[in-house]
């Protein structure tokens, strides 16, 4: 009779650990299950697309800004994302369309709003880089000298004073395009344009050789332009894409995106852009 007992003791308390150990295996997944659902939906494979533009990111040496805050971003989401380099003007006709899916560094208008969502990292100042010889020391002497024209990037915007160059210049036929910035300089010392809308990405560049010589700064008066990864609405849905806003702000809050931009920026002005 006391083997019984015992033995019926000993069962209840195997049920109760077996029954316990259920439970948190229950929990444990339940938790995990929650967490796969506040991240983003890893179902199909994503694409991603870079530009060629300075220290954001160089063809030639395969390295910068972006291409880091890509890799850390697809690491935290789990997702399988393909990376591409396009150019800018055709990395918005895609993501307008839906048939791409992300790009990074990119900054919002009205137009863009109806189209894109954004995930801010970082905010910068624009400015224009103008030949000495032009006798230019603010944007109204540009703008009102006939004579001299302006270099761009296809499908860029800037910030409102920049912008408002633009618009105006290219309403006089006085702006040149270029898919990047390589060309732009090129004409810039040949004298065929006299100035170009630069940001801090674009500095290592300008110090560099006979641009230096030939060349000062012009604030343009604007504040800083934020700055962030560009999701189409198209193929990103709302709750998706607050999930990889998310992701953006835990990389800032964490520091991640600091120490990125401590690699190509002295410490104190990648802090300026970092902090907005």
């Amino acid at each position: 009779m006391r083997t019984v007992i015992g033995l019926s003791c000993r069962v209840r308390s195997f049920m109760r650990q077996f029954l316990r150990l259920t439970l948190a295996l229950l929990a444990l997944g339940a938790v995990d299950n929650v967490l796969a659902a506040q991240g983003p939906d890893c179902s199909r494979a994503m694409t991603l697309a870079l530009h060629d533009h300075g220290l954001l990111y160089s063809a030639e040496t395969d390295a910068g800004i972006d291409k880091d805050f890509a890799a850390e971003l697809i690491k935290r989401s789990g997702c399988k994302v393909t990376v591409t380099l396009l150019p800018r003007a055709r990395i918005w006709q895609l993501i307008e369309s839906g048939a791409l899916d992300f790009s990074l560094s990119g900054i919002s208008n009205e137009a863009r709003e109806k189209f894109a969502g954004f995930a801010w990292y970082f905010s910068n100042k624009y400015y224009l880089l103008v030949r000495k010889d032009a006798q230019v020391q603010q944007l109204a002497d540009f703008e009102n000298n006939p004579a001299l024209q302006l270099g761009i990037i296809r499908s860029f915007r800037y910030s409102p004073n920049a912008n408002h160059l633009v618009d105006r210049l290219s309403a006089e036929r006085r702006v040149s395009y270029a898919s990047r910035l390589e060309p732009l300089y090129e004409v810039l010392e040949m004298n065929r344009i006299q100035g170009m809308i630069i940001e801090p990405f674009d500095y290592s560049q300008v110090e560099s050789g006979a641009i230096r010589q030939l060349t000062r700064i012009i604030d343009t008066g604007d504040a800083p332009t934020p700055h962030g990864l560009i999701m189409s609405k198209k193929s990103i849905p709302e709750a998706e894409q607050a999930k990889w806003r998310a992701l953006v702000e835990t990389m800032r809050a964490d520091g991640t995106v600091l120490r990125i931009f401590e690699k190509y920026f002295p410490a104190e002005l990648a802090r300026t852009m970092v902090d907005f």
